[in-house]
């Protein structure tokens, strides 16, 4: 059976850059595993590529037919926004290997439910003064910045991402993206070694 490497960290640490790097890595062969969402869609991003933006509706139909994994919702500043994991068919028993990406509490979730043998965490880490710049940076390039759910989503995720859940997690190997080429080689050559 294949494996489920899950990338994790808090908001603005290059996960979503990594994530597309290492699909493009054809020698990994990885398959993309794409989670859903009930946030609006940001400029750049595109339905299926970075998650499915789908509404309540669709989670409550996953919810009753037994098929959804994890969801984490957020009191956002426009409203509550839902991240969720479904078990639609994505994640084969085919032998496959897959890529995923989502926050500790998805992935222990995902632990429990594909197995911890299957499910091999990539945990991205990136000091917080240059996590900020970067999710500012970003921020300015929407059409419609949305500078206080920035400031939410930064002070969540201290606590979302502390020390004691990442070890409570059991992630024991952390990936520094300070310098992203050489962070996305350290992740293959991880990748590589559990497969």
């Amino acid at each position: 059976m294949g494996k489920i490497f899950y990338i994790m960290g808090k908001s603005a640490s290059g996960k979503d850059r990594i994530y597309s790097l290492l699909l493009g890595r054809e020698e990994l062969e990885l398959k993309k595993m794409v989670l859903y969402t009930t946030r609006p869609i940001r400029a750049g991003e595109e339905n299926g590529r970075e998650y499915y933006f789908t509404d309540e509706e669709q989670l409550e139909k996953f919810r009753i037919g037994g098929k959804l994994i994890e969801s984490r919702s957020y009191d956002t500043v426009h409203g509550v926004w839902t991240y969720f994991t479904a078990d639609d068919g994505q994640i084969r028993s085919d032998g496959a290997d897959y890529l995923g990406i989502g926050t500790l509490e998805s992935y222990q979730k995902m632990r429990e439910y594909y197995g911890a043998d299957r499910v091999c965490p990539i945990y991205i880490q990136v000091e917080d003064g240059e996590r900020l710049q970067r999710a500012l940076l970003r921020e300015k390039q929407q059409k419609n910045p949305k500078y206080a759910e920035m400031c939410r989503r930064f002070l969540a995720d201290q606590e979302d991402f502390s020390e004691e859940k990442i070890c409570e997690s059991g992630i024991a190997i952390r990936f520094e993206n300070d310098d992203l080429d050489k962070c996305v080689e350290k992740i293959i050559k991880y990748i590589k070694s559990m497969t």
